[in-house]
């Protein structure tokens, strides 16, 4: 167990597995925790080096909440890590909230750093638009829907959206699936979900595709739940560099957890390119 402490005093959980020669950070999902990569990276650890961790107000770093967090603070703790950690040649993987994390790391900090970039089903845009059907609940979510959540308690919000990350949850009696979304949530600082979960609304990261200057890889699900399969497609038309795309199908936006074996295969894959 160990703990990687911030500028501010704060300190962040993380796991140092495997010694291979290659090295990957991996950054999990909203309300999702270090433990979502704990299969891929035991199985990763003879090729790779995997970092992973708890961002603030997540997991074993729910106390790290002082601040009403951004996805640029995720950033800015994302480079102490590497810094702190002296790392370099970097596979930078990120996952839903954590691809996110990346468009940020990027924008304020380049590439110099990095070897590579895997991107794990998220959209560089949430909310929807006249011109934008690539964004949050496969094109159905717009500005309207926003200004009309802001009026919801936080509960309801979150089984809105568990629901639309794992479709089969809709079968399951509200009252059965009450009990494990709120031990969910008993995992998370509330104050810290909400601010990350507004920041993400409000960016649109689309031109920050375009400033990554090392190869990209893309893995998505299909039919997916949360995300269009089609933003393959986009990724492929907008980013400058090297740019592969992995389909992972019958699979919903929990294609980590729901195929650990295939995912860390893939992320070898990536590695050995």
């Amino acid at each position: 167990m160990s703990y990687f402490t911030l500028k501010n005093g704060e300190k962040l959980y993380y796991e140092d597995i495997g010694r291979g020669k290659d090295t990957v950070v991996m950054m999990h999902g909203w309300t999702s925790s270090h433990e979502v990569y704990e299969r891929p990276a035991e199985l990763l650890k003879d090729q790779a080096r995997c970092i992973i961790y708890d961002h603030r107000g997540h997991g074993k770093s729910k106390g790290a909440n002082s601040e009403k967090p951004t996805l640029e603070t995720l950033a800015s703790d994302l480079n102490e890590i590497i810094e702190g950690l002296g790392l370099t040649d970097i596979a930078l993987l990120g996952w839903s909230m954590g691809a996110a994390v990346i468009f940020n790391y990027v924008r304020l900090y380049g590439c110099q750093a990095l070897k590579q970039i895997i991107l794990c089903d998220m959209t560089p845009k949430q909310l929807n638009d006249e011109e934008w059907k690539l964004g949050l609940y496969q094109g159905r979510y717009t500005k309207e829907d926003m200004e009309k959540d802001a009026g919801k308690d936080f509960f309801s919000l979150y089984k809105e959206f568990a629901i639309g990350a794992i479709p089969r949850l809709k079968k399951i009696p509200g009252f059965l699936l009450k009990k494990p979304l709120k031990e969910k949530l008993a995992d998370c600082d509330e104050t810290v979900l909400k601010s990350l979960a507004a920041s993400m609304k409000l960016q649109d990261n689309r031109p920050v595709i375009r400033e990554i200057s090392v190869p990209v890889t893309y893995f998505y699900a299909d039919p997916g739940s949360l995300f269009s399969p089609e933003l393959a497609d986009w990724y492929r038309q907008h980013v400058l560099t090297e740019f592969d795309a992995v389909c992972f199908p019958e699979s919903t936006h929990m294609l980590v957890s729901e195929y650990p074996e295939k995912f860390a295969e893939e992320v070898a894959n990536v590695l050995m390119k």
